[in-house]
């Protein structure tokens, strides 16, 4: 056989190599393409749209599973004439479940524990020193068990915190402030502003009483991925946000009713696993409040606010100028 002939034959059989070897890493580049998730649209004004995605924002609209809920941040003092005043750090740990009922409605079903950090050292208090009254005094967690709501295609009424809270409003589609914050990201706020009647009235409770009215604001900021949103298949859906609170003084600061008030300002968000609680926090919540380990599976109980609670479950300190 002559040279050419090797040469052609030789060549043919590398361009057929080639072109196998070619073949064979296409097959191995291109798996086959995952199903995209099925998509639900945003519907910012219709009231089943909030309802559901609102649900889903809560906790798992599987009723087999719940969130851990989660806001770290500052509590600050306001009074006239004064800068705003740091105070502590505060740690809020719960447990959120939703059921669907019949009529396609939610019931939120929660526990929430709060505890106090010190500015100074950053360890949980059990005790605090008082820089306006300078005053030691027992810190107080915050234990709400319950604290319950429903998710409708109509906003709920206002809290009625045992009856204190008479205000009700005009029924209206659920319809909440949702915003685009970019092509990929959505705002939602919620507010609250009360004002009632203190279960904690002056001439019972001199020392924690914030005179006969309770005037509270609570802010809420959400940020969501759009596609977390938007996605069906998600019985979950994530988001990191903002809480703000305008509260009385903290009943246990014993403040004797002077003006002014308290401002708690947290980051917040919602957990699959106990993975990113701080481990004193894990900690006390067991050692203290163990079955706000789980979320509550019915109604049971009225729900109150932390100042109602404090009500039930303390009783009135001595007057400053008395011994106990």
């Amino acid at each position: 056989m002559n040279p050419k002939e090797l040469n052609r034959r030789g060549a043919l059989r590398m361009a057929g190599t080639a072109a196998l070897a070619g073949a064979a890493a296409g097959c191995a580049s291109t798996p086959t393409a995952a199903p995209a998730p099925a998509r639900r649209p945003l519907a910012f004004n219709d009231p089943i749209w909030n309802r559901e995605v609102s649900a889903r924002l809560e906790a798992f609209a599987d009723p087999k599973k719940f969130v851990y809920g989660s806001v770290t941040g500052v509590v600050t003092g306001v009074r006239d004439g004064e800068k705003v005043r740091p105070l502590m750090r505060f740690e809020v740990f719960s447990t959120i479940r939703v059921v669907r009922q019949p009529d396609a409605s939610y019931q939120r079903l929660c526990r929430e524990v709060v505890f106090y950090r010190s500015l100074e050292t950053g360890q949980l208090m059990d005790e605090w020193d008082n820089p306006y009254t300078g005053e030691r005094v027992k810190v107080v967690d915050v234990a709400n068990d319950p604290y319950n709501y429903v998710i409708s295609d109509f906003y709920p009424q206002p809290p009625s915190y045992g009856g204190l809270n008479k205000e009700s409003r005009p029924k209206r589609p659920y319809i909440r402030n949702w915003h685009m914050l970019d092509a990929d990201t959505v705002g939602l706020e919620s507010d609250i502003h009360l004002m009632y009647p203190s279960a904690m009235q002056p001439e019972k409770w001199p020392r924690e009483s914030p005179g006969k009215m309770t005037r509270t604001s609570e802010m809420f900021r959400y940020s969501i991925r759009r596609a977390d949103l938007e996605n069906a298949e998600l019985d979950n859906i994530p988001y990191q946000g903002v809480w703000n609170r305008i509260t009385p003084w903290l009943p246990w600061m014993l403040m004797d009713q002077a003006p002014g008030h308290i401002l708690y300002a947290g980051s917040m968000t919602a957990r699959q696993t106990l993975d990113f609680f701080p481990k004193d926090v894990l900690q006390r919540v067991r050692e203290r409040h163990a079955k706000y380990l789980v979320a509550p599976e019915k109604v049971e109980g009225a729900s109150l606010s932390s100042l109602e609670r404090y009500a039930l479950e303390q009783t009135p300190a001595a007057p400053r100028n008395k011994k106990p």
